[in-house]
């Protein structure tokens, strides 16, 4: 029985936990706080901080292989454990990559991937000194997660607005759609396309909305989706399971966005929207398996539910019971206690063959179940 272990124990670890009952495997998960929601799912748990050499190093000896939840977690310490013969997934060459937005827009132009033209600026200074590159999209180099550590400037007056730390300053893309891909690829290099979905943002949040799959994209479209997503992961020369976050403009041409090398938010709806959910296709992947079939059972929306405004607190849903009696809704929480604005809390995925009813369901839920506090 292989020992896996998991770095992180949110509720992407709960999930991903909650797909290991099919295998035989043996389950290890570190995380600072001993009541996180994979806490009880694991058969061995370690309080640690995954950000801490140590740490780390001493949790990942003895395991055959580990993965994570978060791109955060200490590469040095994975870079030893990978040079002692532990399986990571991904590769600690890629969480180089991915953990710096600069690093990773490098990537892409090296690779000769599509991507919006950038430059890199160190400081806010710098920054100003690049007004004839407006308008532009400003990100933090490191530390920017859910929405947070980026910001839009469409003009000088918008300067101060942007990081005054290493950041990468993108030009602005007329944005027709935004769309994910999910790709798997094991040690074979043998790989699956999950179907892309279309991403609905909240423009206040920056946070997805909901989601809709398969997206609803041109076959010659789908086609440099699918072609672009499979060079980006190819290139990582790593097993894994990937979320390549694209944008297609007016004239139908597709860029990166950014990429997650780890089971993702834009993948929740396989959980029952598809023969193998991403989870389960982790699990294949790290162990050895042959790689899960990923066609959709049904088109799906998912709907992700965060933390209503001016609650902030113990958390309480309200219209629960009305979603429930809903004919194929499937509702996710986290798990997560305290519930704050804009935290995300759960998703509820929908299955129908009418796109009309996907709608339909996907509003009534957004209007239905509120997530509040006591």
């Amino acid at each position: 029985m292989q020992k896996i272990g998991i770095l992180g124990g949110g509720q992407l670890g709960r999930m991903l936990l909650q797909q290991a009952a099919n295998y035989p495997v043996e389950t290890f998960v570190m995380e600072n706080d001993p009541g996180c929601p994979a806490a009880h799912l694991c058969h061995h748990f370690t309080k640690g901080d995954i950000k801490n050499f140590d740490n780390v190093y001493k949790f990942g000896k003895g395991l055959d292989a580990l993965t994570i939840e978060i791109e955060n977690v200490n590469v040095e310490a994975l870079e030893k454990l990978e040079a002692e013969g532990v399986k990571i997934f991904p590769r600690p060459s890629v969480l180089k990559i991915i953990t710096s937005k600069i690093s990773q827009k490098e990537y892409y132009k090296a690779n000769e991937i599509p991507t919006a033209d950038f430059r890199i600026t160190q400081n806010l200074a710098e920054l100003k000194q690049k007004q004839d590159f407006l308008p532009a999209v400003h990100k933090l180099g490191e530390g920017g997660y859910d929405g947070r550590g980026v910001q839009i400037l469409q003009s000088k007056e918008d300067l101060d607005k942007g990081f005054d730390k290493p950041s990468v300053l993108e030009k602005l893309i007329t944005i027709h759609k935004e769309i994910a891909q999910m790709v798997a690829i094991n040690e074979k290099g043998d790989t699956a396309l999950y179907p892309p979905v279309e991403m609905v943002f909240d423009p206040r949040l920056n946070l997805l909305d909901f989601q809709i799959c398969p997206a609803e994209i041109e076959t010659r479209i789908l086609w440099k989706v699918e072609a672009i997503a499979l060079s980006v992961v190819r290139n990582f020369k790593s097993p894994g399971l990937f979320a390549v976050e694209m944008l297609i403009d007016r004239n139908g041409d597709v860029f990166v966005n950014e990429t997650a090398p780890r089971v993702h938010n834009s993948g929740h709806h396989t959980i029952e929207a598809h023969y193998s959910s991403q989870f389960d296709m982790l699990w294949r992947i790290m162990l050895g398996y042959p790689l899960g079939n990923t066609e959709n059972i049904l088109p799906s929306i998912m709907v992700n539910l965060v933390g209503a405004d001016g609650y902030d607190g113990k958390v309480k849903y309200e219209g629960l019971d009305e979603v429930l009696k809903m004919e194929n809704a499937f509702v996710h929480l986290y798990g997560k206690k305290l519930v704050k604005p804009g935290r995300k809390m759960g998703h509820v995925t929908i299955m129908s063959r009418e796109k009309q009813d996907l709608t339909h369901k996907a509003n009534i839920v957004k209007h239905t179940l509120k997530v509040g506090s006591v």
